[in-house]
């Protein structure tokens, strides 16, 4: 086998340079952004696409900046965006693009993208298409009419199916942690521990990003409740249709434009149709009403999470400045007999050394009153130690 001058085979290194070729060649695979949408038109049909995003500009007629808000590489907050005629949607997992006919859903094949994918299957069919082919004998133009009247526009159907996924989404997990959360906070509070506090901890940044998260959804539909002319942008149904033709069965409200609806006489409700105008935004606020009360009830429910983990903490740091007030009492009572021996020490000391006195001779028992009175005093001052930090309150009576 012909070697390459440095004492290795040639064919193990080109054995190699091609595991390593494929080895780079897999990591980029991995890295690529999945190209896959899904298309859901108003029977529930569904599409898969695998297109770049320049066929999906081209498709709805997006542009670029907004886009670049569904791309799963950057890290853009919940948004609501209503533009010509589109309604862009980034809600958490939920990256989609919503037209007057048309939804369009990325990656559909994650495992919390299709639940989604069937309920639009389910509910983006109209009340119309369902009776289609029923009604014949009985009426079918008022029965139509009727029907265009109640029914709820397209994209609202696609709206709705979107932010009922993305707050059960967060409630879950809401649920999910408080089932965690409680027992481990009642575990620490009984018994404190350094893998209780670790679990704790864990738990409490956890709690801390899905807060913000609800947050970011529950601030998104409050902005949109609070203004009108954002929520008369997302009612794209009647941007396409413009003017309402006479003797059409579609709902008036549901294609006309605000101008049109101002000019109009309130006499006229003789008709089948009422007449609403594009700045009446009645029904798109009561939809948006009803999840920003659910999101705002799982965020009372982190809320009340956190209040509990800061009464935990609370009670914790309570219990650890009594066990540190008891450690500096103890180390009072040590250090005033400490004071007390070493008098006593310094007594027996001075007694132990070779000097020499006349009274010992004499006296034999002078050592012994003097070492009975030594420890009479130094237990005095031992006492007085103790009473005087009893009064100062310096410790515990």
């Amino acid at each position: 086998m012909a070697g390459d001058g440095f004492g290795f085979p040639v064919e193990s290194q080109v054995v190699s340079v091609k595991k390593k070729t494929a080895t780079t060649t897999t990591k980029k695979k991995n890295t690529v952004v999945s190209r896959s949408w899904v298309s859901l038109d108003h029977e529930g049909r569904t599409t898969v696409l695998d297109v770049d995003k320049y066929a999906i500009m081209q498709r709805v007629q997006i542009n670029a900046r907004d886009l670049r808000l569904l791309d799963p590489l950057l890290s853009y907050p919940s948004t609501i965006l209503g533009r010509e005629s589109v309604i862009v949607l980034n809600l958490e997992h939920i990256k989609s693009i919503i037209t007057a006919d048309e939804v369009l859903l990325r990656d559909p094949m994650d495992e919390n993208v299709v639940p989604i994918v069937e309920e639009l299957q389910r509910r983006l069919p109209s009340t119309n298409s369902l009776y289609q082919g029923q009604g014949e004998e009985e009426e079918p133009s008022t029965t139509q009419n009727e029907l265009a009247e109640n029914e709820f526009p397209f994209e609202f159907r696609a709206l709705e199916v979107a932010l009922e996924a993305i707050c059960s989404f967060l409630d879950a997990r809401t649920r999910e942690l408080e089932t965690d959360a409680y027992p481990a906070l009642d575990e620490l509070t009984s018994k404190i521990s350094s893998r209780n506090l670790d679990r704790v901890r864990k738990l409490k940044s956890a709690m801390t990003r899905l807060t913000n998260r609800v947050q970011k959804v529950r601030d998104e539909l409050e902005q949109l409740l609070d203004d009108d002319d954002d929520m008369a942008e997302l009612y794209l149904s009647r941007k396409v249709a413009g003017t309402p033709e006479s003797g059409s069965g579609t709902p008036i409200w549901f294609l006309a434009s605000p101008k049109d609806y101002s000019k109009m006489s309130k006499t006229s409700r003789a008709s089948a149709i009422t007449f609403r105008g594009e700045n009446d935004v009645e029904e798109l606020e009561m939809l948006l009403e009803a999840y920003f009360m659910q999101i705002e009830g799982t965020l009372n429910k982190l809320i009340t999470l956190r209040e509990y983990i800061d009464d935990t903490e609370d009670y914790i740091n309570i219990q650890l400045d009594n066990h540190r007030n008891q450690l500096i009492q103890l180390e009072l009572f040590l250090s005033s007999g400490t004071v007390c021996l070493s008098i006593y020490s310094l007594v027996t000391a001075i007694f132990g050394m070779n000097i020499p006195y006349t009274w010992k001779e004499d006296h034999e028992h002078v050592f012994k009153w003097v070492v009975i009175l030594t420890g009479i005093v130094c237990a005095t001052i031992y006492v007085s130690l103790s009473s005087y930090a009893r009064s100062k309150g310096l410790v515990g009576s």
